[in-house]
């Protein structure tokens, strides 16, 4: 059986529920992990979503910031989530979901901005950013994080040349700068991660997620990043047969997110 796993920043869910519905009834995932909702779990609309199709739910919310869910149409089981860096951020959520007779383990992460100067000496935000990563990367060491493993997310790093409008101009641009770029590289590579948009996307091609609102055009300007990925175990990897990013969806209304989908399915 295909399992088509979806991932959204969508900045405010109760603002922008309309866009995700649209969405789940176009594209159909089996499973939507949903970042920024900006609620406190009563404040989701679990049942308009319980009505779209996707019943089974895990949400970690937080007032007004942050905030993670993960919507399906598969029964969800052993639904959690951890806190990092001892802050109480609403940024992860987890559950298993059956895929090919064995649970299928799918953590949803918002992983923090970091604000604007790259600089851990004098900027809390972005101290923060980098902690939160090295406590991933020390996490997803554990021996039951070896197999059967999906992350995905809002990891606020674009780490390739090409996942950038312009490499050059952004080195020194929170989300493009080489300590952070590095990092999740080794993130990647030590926990034997695999990127699975770039499996089937060549590093050859731009390729973006994210358009700034500050963009009086952001489809004329196109100066995106991407900064939205869905990795796997490499078990689960050779399942991977496609990936998609809907760049369309960032002009879907008048007030978008300023995030789009993205998709990748397994068989």
């Amino acid at each position: 059986m295909p399992l088509k796993i979806a991932t959204w920043n969508i900045n405010s869910i109760r603002l922008r529920r309309p866009m995700v519905e649209e969405f789940l009834a176009e594209h159909q995932p089996d499973i939507l992990c949903l970042q920024e909702i900006k609620c406190t779990n009563d404040q989701f609309p679990a049942k308009e979503f319980a009505a779209a199709g996707y019943p089974h739910q895990a949400v970690n919310g937080q007032k007004a910031y942050h905030g993670v869910a993960t919507i399906s149409r598969l029964p969800l089981i052993n639904s959690a989530n951890k806190m990092f860096c001892n802050i109480d951020h609403a940024r992860h959520v987890s559950c298993q979901v059956e895929f090919d007779q064995t649970p299928l383990n799918i953590h949803n992460f918002y992983v923090p901005a970091g604000g604007d100067v790259p600089d851990v000496s004098v900027n809390e935000k972005f101290k923060h950013k980098m902690d939160f990563l090295a406590e991933m990367k020390t996490w997803f060491q554990l021996p039951e994080f070896s197999k059967e493993q999906i992350i995905v997310g809002d990891f606020n790093i674009a780490p390739h040349e090409n996942d950038v409008w312009s490499h050059k101009q952004l080195l020194k641009i929170v989300s493009h700068t080489p300590l952070e770029t590095n990092t999740l590289d080794e993130l990647l590579a030590h926990n034997k991660w695999v990127d699975l948009i770039r499996q089937h996307i060549s590093t050859d091609e731009k390729l973006y997620s994210w358009w700034s609102y500050r963009a009086k055009d952001w489809n004329a300007s196109n100066k995106g990043r991407r900064l939205d990925h869905i990795w796997s175990t490499k078990d689960l990897a050779v399942k991977s047969v496609s990936s998609q990013i809907l760049r369309e969806a960032r002009g879907w209304s008048e007030k978008p997110s300023d995030h789009v989908p993205v998709i990748v399915e397994l068989k």
